[in-house]
């Protein structure tokens, strides 16, 4: 499974205007009109799946949703946000 967050150079809590600007970057560096690298029309395919997976409420959480289960997410992140909800919610007077 491809992380679209790190096509991106995006963090998992990144905004919608952080998608589309990194996005924007991205895909005008990789275009493949503009870089010669043999990667390029590769990486820019890659930046803009992830742009219409990202910039899609949907399509974003249910990739979130896949990419928790299948702990792409560094476990470490992970656990300590599973614990600042717990004691946010239940903790929390």
């Amino acid at each position: 499974m491809t992380d679209h967050y790190s096509a991106l150079g995006l963090a998992a809590h990144a905004s919608l205007a952080d998608i589309k600007k990194a996005f924007r970057q991205k895909a005008s560096f990789y275009h493949p009109d503009k870089n010669d690298a043999p990667d390029a029309a590769q990486r820019f395919a890659a930046v803009q799946k992830a742009y219409e997976v990202l910039a899609d409420e949907a399509a974003r959480q249910a990739y979130d949703d896949n990419r928790r289960r299948n702990l792409l997410d560094d476990p470490l992140q992970t656990a300590q946000e599973i614990w600042q909800t717990y004691t946010h919610n239940i903790l929390a007077p």
